[in-house]
């Protein structure tokens, strides 16, 4: 046998396929009907040659022929669309962690100042992070991804999701100016948990303690908090409690420590130092597109162990092929019917 049908026929399978069991119904039906007894039939039986010649009753007998055959070969094609005939292909297998990450991004106005650089030219900050973010993101197959932006207020840009790619679409379209310029840290980083690990906020407003988790969020600002609702700190003290791990990136060329110069729209460096300590991550600085490129390999290390999901099966269905020759046979019973 060749290889490919060989491959066919291992991956054919039957959805049901007790519904076989169907098959000698129409013999078993004939079989058990009561058999018709000479004398009490009321019609008169009247020889082929009488009603039209030789020639048309050897039509009659092949019509009737015809007949039998599409009769037997609808029902073999209604059987078979009733087993479910489908063939079972295995998918690559993908890789898997277990692993809950969201991105969560600053689209404060200084996202806007352009002192970072991309392909030799000098880009705004922002387009650095969508370059390099959306990169990483695609790299994390296997994860479950999502986006949330802050600025006066906090939004989920992308629910997090196993489609990567989705969610690195969204970041390249990500818009300063939608949610306000200000920076809200806290918020920020609340809306992540929430959206993160709803199950473990709720356990720790009851007092219980939360079901271990392997959830993280990367949170990217260039600025200090200076709006919102919560404090940075306080809001990751609850990042610990429920046990997760936050990634804290300042980005920017100045820190707020340092800054003689009193310029406006510094990165609070020490702030998100102290929030991925309390939270028991890490804390990067990011002052060059090198030095984002640098980080995000280094939360890919960090944050690796991938192994390969079991392959999912992929099943094609073929009972529409069956299906369609019963029509079509029964079409042509319904033409035989009418040239009687």
């Amino acid at each position: 046998m060749p290889s490919w049908l060989s491959a066919l026929v291992s991956a054919f399978d039957l959805a049901s396929p007790y519904a076989l069991l169907l098959l000698p119904v129409p013999l078993l039906f004939a079989r058990l009907m009561p058999a018709e007894r000479e004398g009490t039939s009321g019609a008169l039986r009247v020889p082929h040659s009488l009603v039209g010649g030789g020639d048309r009753g050897e039509g009659l007998i092949a019509r009737g022929r015809r007949r039998i055959w599409l009769i037997a070969t609808l029902w073999l094609a209604l059987v078979a669309a009733l087993s479910g005939p489908r063939i079972v292909l295995s998918a690559n297998a993908l890789p898997a962690s277990g692993r809950e990450i969201i991105l969560t991004l600053d689209l404060s106005g200084s996202m806007e100042r352009k002192d970072f650089a991309l392909d030799g030219e000098s880009v705004s900050r922002l387009a650095a992070v969508k370059r390099v973010g959306a990169a990483f993101i695609r790299r994390r197959a296997g994860d479950r991804i999502g986006l949330v932006a802050f600025a006066d207020q906090a939004y989920v840009a992308a629910a997090p999701t196993f489609d990567t790619a989705s969610v690195a679409r969204t970041l390249e379209e990500a818009n300063i100016g939608l949610v306000g310029r200000s920076t809200g840290i806290g918020d920020g980083l609340g809306l992540a948990l929430k959206r993160l690990a709803p199950a473990q906020i709720a356990s720790a407003d009851e007092g219980s303690p939360p079901p271990s988790s392997d959830k993280v969020v990367v949170l990217l600002s260039d600025g200090a908090n200076n709006a919102g609702q919560t404090a940075p700190k306080d809001v990751a003290a609850l990042a610990k409690e429920l046990g997760v791990r936050i990634y804290t990136i300042a980005l920017g060329p100045i820190d707020m420590a340092d800054n003689p110069n009193n310029e406006q729209d510094v990165v609070d460096v020490e702030t998100l130092r102290e929030m991925a300590e309390i939270s028991g991550g890490k804390a990067f600085r990011v002052k060059t597109t090198d030095d984002l490129n640098a980080v995000a390999d280094s939360i890919d290390q960090l944050e690796g162990g991938r192994a390969q999901a079991p392959p999912v099966p992929l099943r094609r269905d073929l009972w529409p092929w069956p299906a369609a020759l019963a029509l079509l046979c029964a079409c042509a019973l319904l033409a035989v019917r009418r040239d009687a």
